[in-house]
């Protein structure tokens, strides 16, 4: 769904000392790259969800009474890589969706516990750590978190966008009663067949060229078993690209850079056209 701000709306604005973002209220500039942040400083905050540290990022004019011109009706949720909220990448990303005019909710799934070195490396203990989250702790803190959605002024859809380790997770709350209303991942990890099977609503998938979690028999897999579903889906496939690519592309490489882009406004272009 696109809104675009009426003339009068932008005259209002302009005089009451606030400027008119790109992206915050629908049209073509909602889907300019430049709304993409790779660098700089975060603009969320950090604060306690029911005990879960949660980063928050808003759009800018969400407390301004003409933010009924923007997607004030859909709340992200956003669910990270294994290096968790603290990465600055996944920081800028969701204030990046938040500049795409979406309250952005990105809870800590592993309550402090996210990697913070290379898993290629080869020192990192993956047994423990998958001991450690799973289902069965990772579900109630997404739960709450699209709970804590639903209390916001406006909030009427819950939009999931998962990356990695996150993008399972985005399948999963597409399941009946799980209250995702569409998702987008990207370059999912050890996402199961069942999860695919289960769900209820429309799934957007971004794919890596070269992802040893996600090799091209098993993105032939995942597709056999939505078409089932009767779901909206769609996927994409970005040359040049190496798992992680949508949060932690090397943006020196011209390829990896505009996969990136590109990822985030598939991400932007869904939410908009299903929800």
């Amino acid at each position: 769904m696109r809104f675009t701000l009426p003339s009068f709306a932008s005259a209002l604005l302009l005089a009451n000392g606030v400027a008119a973002l790109p992206g915050l209220f629908g049209g073509k500039d909602c889907t300019d790259p430049n709304i993409i942040a790779h660098t700089g400083n975060p603009q969320g905050s950090t604060q306690k969800i029911q005990n879960v540290t949660t980063y928050i990022s808003r759009p800018p004019l969400l407390t301004h009474p003409l933010t009924k011109f923007a997607r004030r009706h859909v709340a992200v949720i956003y669910l990270s890589d294994v290096f968790g909220i603290e990465l600055l990448q996944n920081k800028l990303l969701a204030d990046s969706f938040a500049r795409a005019g979406y309250l952005t909710i990105a809870p800590d799934m592993f309550a402090g516990g996210a990697l913070d070195e290379d898993i290629d490396l080869g020192t990192v203990d993956m047994g423990a750590f998958f001991a450690a989250y799973n289902p069965v702790t990772q579900d109630p803190i997404i739960a709450k978190a699209i709970a804590y959605a639903k209390t916001q002024p406006f909030v009427e859809k819950i939009a999931i966008a998962g990356y990695c380790w996150g993008g399972r997770y985005a399948f999963r709350f597409l399941a009946a009663g799980k209250g995702g209303d569409a998702a987008f991942a990207a370059h999912p990890s050890l996402l199961q067949d069942a999860e695919i099977s289960a769900i209820t609503k429309p799934v957007s998938l971004a794919y890596a060229e070269d992802d040893s979690m996600l090799l091209p028999a098993r993105r032939t897999e995942i597709e056999a078993l939505l078409l089932p579903t009767n779901q909206f889906y769609s996927t994409a496939l970005y040359s040049g690209t190496h798992h992680g690519f949508a949060v932690r592309g090397d943006i020196t490489d011209i390829q990896q850079k505009e996969g990136k882009e590109e990822a985030f406004l598939q991400a932007v272009r869904w939410f908009d056209n299903r929800l």
